[in-house]
């Protein structure tokens, strides 16, 4: 039974909100990767072409939801296993004056700049705009 075919309505499917929490929730860490897709910003969308992007510690995000609405800060932290992101400047201050980190579901964030010091992920952006600007070309 594979999460994606649950999740999007293949074979196994169910709609019961039961059933799709527990295939959310008991998914292979390969599986909650795609979970961890975040929403590029209009200016990177239109230079590579793509919708969503894997979010990788050292990217600026915007967060676009809740209480830190409209703070932009760098990626500080990805966790895979709990499904949230850790961004600089959303902290929560303790009473002692200590600060804790602030986890935000990847939903709720949007890319302002990527971090593109890593090759693969770079020559990965760079195919997928050379393959979208091919296949205008053929209409």
């Amino acid at each position: 039974m594979k999460l994606a075919k649950k999740i999007r309505g293949g074979k196994n499917s169910s709609v019961s909100a039961r059933k799709q929490r527990l295939a959310r929730y008991s998914a292979d860490l390969h599986n909650l990767q795609k979970f961890m897709h975040v929403n590029l910003s209009k200016t990177l969308r239109e230079k590579y072409g793509r919708r969503s992007l894997l979010v990788k510690k050292g990217d600026t995000v915007k967060v676009s939801r809740g209480q830190y609405k409209g703070k932009e800060g760098k990626v500080e932290l990805v966790s895979l296993k709990r499904g949230f992101v850790n961004v600089a400047g959303c902290e929560l201050i303790k009473k002692d004056g200590g600060k804790n980190p602030r986890a935000i579901k990847p939903s709720n964030l949007q890319i302002q700049t990527l971090d593109l010091s890593d090759a693969k992920r770079k020559a990965k952006l760079e195919s997928k705009k050379g393959a979208k600007a091919k296949a205008e070309v053929k209409k």
